[in-house]
């Protein structure tokens, strides 16, 4: 096994073998939009008028409308929701790059297999999800199918989620797996068999088989329904942990919610793999389920990641028909005390959240699949539909634990449901939900309110709010999906709102070229398309040209930090002399940018210039670097005759310096013309 960060110079090999366009074309439609550039509709957000730019040969990517952009790298997590480490696994596999793993020393995944053990365990996977597939409509499997039947489920719904079946024999997937060429260490590692005195055999035999999937649609694991009444194992039986199946990091169904979890910002948790089918089936296409444990931090980090559950404002907040702008996370459990239970340590998840939480249930104690079978697709959605906030599901579920016709129980009831409402993060819907209490508890609102303050007094969440770094809303630290193999800030990112910030200090405010400069400032626009050709064709350019810019050429402050930023890479004449690849030399100049001014960058590297061909840009390339070049020279000028004026004559040593000084700047111009003519 080997540690979990890819070697960097894995990584950039990856980055200069995934070709931007190809990936990038996969989901957005592009055109043509000059020289090295393409443009098309923003997958990220909805426009009419494309904004979404690439530069294939630079490697990177920057929409207009909405701001966001980076490498190929980033594009595959933000449009599949992965991890940085696993969109490179995902751009590795695809394009041939062999990944290498290294010692972490900051708290890495070191239980992640080498990308080898990792493609043969996803092989032998895809290989058992396909024989159980074709074993489904095998005689044998008669009672498979007539389970589902009876669940409401036709062939179709089996294919859809790739039901299948093993058969009841003690080594067909393991036979299967060795005529595939699998190794015996191999088959013990995936999972697929158990081993005993006289070696391995299946672990699943006579059982209907679910796949389950990461996010990425690969099978890693399975799910086994038992069926026949000679099996005496456990009603499911899931795959064990094996390096690539963690039941914790999982959730059924994931692979096909995810792009309707994103778009609706909403996503439905069931308790089952059957449920999961009868939701999508019933047009609830956001349900997933856990896979044999609670709903726990890793799956709120997963479904955060999918939602972009990142802003706590906007999680507080309600629109117009009461969902929360920040997404909705509503939980389904049946109606009896297990389910109960269920929502209460789901209700414990809650402040991981920025999203709404609710909780779903059927009052007659039907799960979704049921309810589907007994009243009809429309009743499941209804059920999503009647969801419960949480808060308050939580709060009746502790009250109906007391006699609240008695003066002891109404106590007894104040005592444990006050620190419930004192959990409530938003502070200005603690007071509705204390005096709704009193009404439940039929009580003084403001004795209720005097608990409720008590309670979260005690429980750290009072007005001085909590400790730095408890906070889930801001982690102390970027969270891996932003982060390179090494544990970096990935050049080209930014952290989303509310990370990689310490909690008691405001963000430093992310640099958009639209607020850096007015299209109406031509002296402006001239250092932004000057900087724009320098990091998109410096072959065009003379190292002459580029060699004289002083290092103050810019007025603009934030253009003169991307210019500081350049010269600090201090490799942009080798870019010039065609030594170094531009796409080389802007992952330079972005690895030691700041996270304000990265951004930036990306956006004016996908600037569009105002040029048909290479030859015009090579012309206007050479044309904006003249018209810097006399920019600089004249505010130099400038600046010595203002110096020049205010010094007295008296003083000859400096006043015959600065004469020296102006005589140096003119003849720089007169140069300048000489070279133009």
């Amino acid at each position: 096994m080997a540690q979990g960060l890819i070697r960097r110079a894995d990584v950039d090999l990856v980055r200069e073998r995934a070709r931007l366009d190809e990936v990038v074309g996969e989901h957005v439609m592009l055109r043509t939009a000059g020289v090295g550039s393409m443009k098309g509709l923003c997958p990220f957000h909805d426009e009419k008028t494309p904004s979404f730019h690439i530069r294939p040969q630079l490697g990177h990517w920057h929409c207009f409308g909405c701001g966001e952009g980076g490498d190929v790298i980033s594009f595959v997590q933000k449009i599949n929701h992965l991890s940085f480490v696993e969109a490179v696994e995902m751009l590795a596999g695809r394009y041939g790059v062999q990944l290498h793993y290294e010692e972490s020393g900051r708290g890495g995944d070191g239980d992640r297999p080498d990308f080898g053990t990792r493609r043969r365990l996803l092989d032998a996977h895809a290989i058992a999800e396909e024989f159980y597939r074709e074993q489904l409509s095998a005689p044998a499997s008669e009672v498979g199918r007539r389970f589902l039947a009876e669940r409401g489920f036709d062939r179709a719904a089996a294919e859809q989620f790739g039901v299948g079946f093993a058969p009841e024999g003690w080594d067909a997937i393991s036979s299967e797996l060795r005529r595939r060429g699998f190794t015996e260490a191999e088959l013990k590692a995936s999972g697929l068999v158990s081993e005993g005195q006289r070696g391995v055999y299946d672990r699943f035999r006579g059982r209907l088989m679910w796949p389950i999937r990461d996010i990425t649609g690969s099978t890693i694991g399975f799910g086994a329904r038992r069926l026949l009444e000679t099996d005496k194992g456990p009603k499911y039986l899931n795959t064990p942990e094996t390096a690539i199946y963690r039941k914790s990091h999982v959730l059924y169904g994931l692979d096909l919610a995810r792009k309707e979890i994103s778009s609706q910002r909403r996503v439905v948790v069931v308790e089952g793999y059957t449920d999961v089918m009868a939701a999508h089936l019933a047009g609830v296409r956001t349900a997933v389920a856990t896979c044999g444990t609670a709903f726990g931090a890793e799956h709120v980090k997963i479904v955060r990641r999918v939602m972009g559950d990142s802003n706590p404002s906007a999680g507080l907040r309600l629109n117009t028909d009461g969902r929360g702008l920040g997404g909705e996370v509503i939980f389904t459990f049946d109606g009896d005390a297990a389910g109960q239970k269920a929502a209460l340590r789901a209700f414990e998840e809650d402040q991981r959240f920025v999203a709404q939480t609710f909780v779903a249930v059927e009052g007659s104690g039907m799960d979704p699949c049921d309810l589907r079978l007994a009243q009809g697709d429309a009743a499941v959605v209804d059920l999503v539909e009647s969801r419960t906030p949480l808060f308050e599901f939580a709060i009746r579920s502790v009250l109906a634990q007391v006699d609240l016709d008695t003066v002891e129980g109404q106590v007894s009831g104040l005592r444990m449901a006050a620190p419930v409402v004192a959990q409530i993060r938003d502070r200005a819907m603690r007071p509705e939900y204390a005096r709704r209490l009193s009404g439940w508890l039929g009580m003084d609102e403001r004795t209720v309110l005097r608990a409720v303050h008590d309670a979260a007094r005690s429980q750290g969440h009072a007005e001085r709010g909590t400790h730095r770094g408890d906070d889930p809303y801001q982690p102390r630290s970027v969270p891996d999906h932003r982060l390179d193999g090494h544990g970096d800030p990935r050049p080209g990112e930014r952290p989303a709102e509310g990370e990689g910030h310490d909690a008691d200090e405001p963000m430093m405010p992310v640099a958009r070229l639209a607020d850096v400069v007015s299209r109406r400032d031509p002296v402006g626009q001239v250092e932004v398309q000057s900087l724009a050709v320098m990091l998109q064709a410096p072959r065009l350019l003379s190292v002459e040209q580029v060699g004289a810019l002083p290092d103050d050429a810019f007025h603009v402050p934030a253009l003169q930090g991307v210019w500081d930023v350049m010269l600090a890479a201090g490799t942009l004449l080798e870019a010039v002399d065609g030594t170094l690849t531009p796409a080389r030399y802007l992952d330079q100049v972005l690895e030691i940018a700041g996270e304000t001014v990265r951004p930036l960058i990306v956006e004016i590297a996908n600037l569009q210039l105002p040029a048909r061909d290479e030859e015009s840009l090579g012309r206007l390339a050479r044309s904006l670097l003249d018209r810097l070049s006399e920019l600089s020279i004249t505010r130099e000028y400038s600046v010595l005759k203002q110096r020049l004026q205010r010094t007295d004559p008296s003083d000859a040593e400096r006043y015959q310096e600065i004469l020296r000084r102006l005589s140096e700047v003119q003849e720089k111009r007169r140069a300048l013309n000489a070279r133009d003519s």
